[in-house]
């Protein structure tokens, strides 16, 4: 699977990707950034919660970024979809995110597939694990 880098502004471009949220009770598409340097997929509490999750069923935990500064999250079982893809996953779930996407991470994400980041080219390549031999 092949993705295009988003432009965000002039000159800006990330690795952003669609994907889907699956769980019992709905679907919810959202944009993440493919971040090798997170080591989970961390999403807005406000999804889990306009999906009917209720964030304090899972387990509480502290994540910190390259703030440093440590934060609540709940860690819930989800189901990603990443172009036609669907994989069972544990997902950090944190209240108060000041950006606009989520984070696919190293657990849940880069566990799961081959990432091939080509900045000049502006594209992602991902192959799923399970394809390859």
């Amino acid at each position: 699977m092949i993705f295009k880098y988003k432009r965000l502004a002039s000159g800006i471009i990330r690795p952003i990707i669609p994907i889907g949220l699956i769980s019992d009770k709905s679907y919810a598409q959202y944009e993440v950034l493919v971040d090798s340097g997170a080591d989970r997929c961390v999403f807005d509490s406000q999804i889990a919660e306009a999906m009917g999750l209720k964030l304090e069923t899972g387990k509480k935990e502290l994540i910190q970024g390259i703030t440093g500064k440590a934060e609540v999250c709940y860690i819930l079982p989800i189901t990603l979809e990443v172009g036609g893809h669907r994989l069972s996953i544990k997902a950090a779930f944190m209240r108060n995110i000041s950006w606009q996407y989520g984070i696919a991470g190293q657990n849940g994400f880069f566990s799961q597939f081959i990432v091939s980041f080509d900045y000049r080219k502006a594209i992602i390549e991902l192959k799923p694990k399970f394809e390859i031999n």
